[in-house]
């Protein structure tokens, strides 16, 4: 591919964003996040791809959304990791699974389950999609700080919203049904579509990255009769991310990283 001045898809080039990154999937979301930065300002716009950058004590970092799903996302990482980016934090919403999930709720990943196929243009099946420790530790402690209900644990990726919602309507719904049932006997924590393929992406790249979530629903939940209220407000989820990401710069600082 002939070298360009600027990322293909994002439009940005080094010095454009920060090491620290946050990974929405909703360009709409993108200012809110830039709203808890210091001097935020949009530094480009194409396709999902909005990105804006500021700082966190001091430091340069970027939020940049990745739209819905594991090949757009990972776009994003490369690009992102070709401008100078190696700490990513994605946030976005998910499903719950496990019934002790509820709506409104943060779930940090300690793991993904590959049911995706991106992830698979970077490793074999065999290899783990687990996040960055030291990130993961980081947005617990944040959950937690802000007083939020955390769980953490496996999280389940997918291709297909409907596969999920809708997996009688598909004529591979028999298998569909099947890994549902898996995912619930093996204790999965909730549903959602990104985290497996980045954190594949990111072990590739030799770089750093975690997952947080906002609980919209949990429809094992409601099959199962139990109370809940759908949640839709993003803002817990997106809180942190941003101070996960402040606890990580001062580690970095403390560790001459």
């Amino acid at each position: 591919m002939q070298k360009l001045e600027k990322q293909f898809h994002i439009h940005c080039a080094p010095g454009d964003v920060g090491r620290y990154c946050i990974l929405p999937g909703d360009p709409g979301r993108v200012p809110a996040i830039a709203a808890l930065f210091d001097d935020a300002k949009r530094v480009a716009y194409n396709r999902e791809y909005n990105v804006w950058t500021g700082y966190l004590l001091g430091e340069k970092v970027t939020a940049c959304s990745t739209g819905i799903g594991g090949p757009s996302a990972s776009i994003a990482m490369e690009e992102l990791y070709n401008c100078g980016a190696d700490t990513f934090i994605r946030t976005g919403t998910c499903g719950g699974i496990d019934l002790s999930v509820q709506s409104g709720d943060i779930v940090v990943a300690t793991g993904a389950v590959r049911y995706e196929h991106t992830s698979l243009e970077y490793a074999p099946i065999e290899f783990p999609a687990v996040p960055d420790l030291g990130v993961t530790n980081c947005l617990a402690q944040a959950t937690k700080a802000l007083g939020l209900p955390l769980h953490t644990g496996v999280v389940q990726c997918k291709d297909s919203f409907y596969g999920q919602h809708s997996p009688e309507k598909s004529p591979v719904f028999y298998e569909l049904q099947a890994k549902w049932e898996s995912w619930k006997r093996l204790g999965v924590k909730a549903s959602e579509m990104e985290s497996a393929a980045l954190f594949v992406v990111a072990a590739a790249l030799g770089c750093r990255c975690g997952s947080c979530f906002h609980v919209i629903w949990n429809q094992e939940r409601e099959a199962a009769g139990l109370d809940q209220k759908m949640n839709e407000d993003t803002a817990n989820s997106v809180k942190v991310a941003v101070e996960a990401l402040k606890l990580l710069i001062e580690s970095d600082r403390k560790v001459g990283k």
